[in-house]
């Protein structure tokens, strides 16, 4: 009967092995990180592009809002409906030296 010999494992090669595993695997890690919160980031900035784009559209409304109610046709015309003032005639100027 032949002995078999029991093969020695080198524990310092034991460790290298385990030491590579494991910065194999949180390198994998790190990399599955940054891709997920790239992704994310791209989320958001193209919600905010689409809140940017609503905003903008806003702002343009309001202006033009702001427009219309500025302007003196419409005043004179609430002056005169809602108020009832009428323009003064020439006696009820006064000139103020």
């Amino acid at each position: 009967m032949k002995r078999r010999k029991k093969k020695t494992r080198n524990p310092k090669a034991l460790a290298a092995g385990l030491i590579f595993m494991s910065l194999f695997i949180v390198e994998l890690l790190f990399y599955t990180w940054c891709r997920v919160q790239s992704i994310q980031v791209r989320y958001e900035l193209s919600e905010l592009a689409a809140d940017q784009e609503r905003m903008v559209m806003l702002q343009d409304n309001l202006k033009i809002e702001l427009a219309r109610l500025k302007s003196p046709q419409r005043i004179a015309k609430i002056a005169k409906e809602q108020l009832g003032l009428i323009l003064p005639t020439n006696k009820q100027l006064m000139l103020i030296p």
